[in-house]
């Protein structure tokens, strides 16, 4: 099995451009968790409905809200590769609220 393997610059997850294309200057990527849910990193205040913790570990990944591929921020940091790492369902309840919660703290 084949793994897809994103283009990206460096050693920065900002630059990836998504096997389908996205990137963060078209449809924007989120920083999510191990589980592909988009996190809050607000300090000090309640996290909003939707979103994830942002993780104590820093085990942080990059999620394109367009295909649901993900990516782990370390791997692309350590190898400036951008393997996909796994994907999620943009459609599934958990994600979709997710990805709305963070496009309106966005906005």
């Amino acid at each position: 099995m084949d793994i897809e393997t994103a283009d990206v610059t460096g050693h920065d997850v900002t630059t990836i451009t998504c096997v389908c294309g996205n990137t963060v200057s078209q449809s924007g990527l989120i920083q999510c968790n191990s589980q592909g849910i988009p996190v809050y990193i607000g300090a000090n205040t309640a996290i909003p409905a939707g979103l994830a913790k942002w993780p104590e570990d820093e085990d942080l990944y990059t999620l394109c809200p367009s295909c649901g591929r993900v990516y782990s921020d370390a791997v692309v940091e350590e190898t400036a590769t951008a393997p996909v790492a796994f994907r999620v369902d943009v459609a599934a309840s958990r994600i979709a609220e997710a990805i709305r919660a963070h496009w309106q703290l966005s906005t």
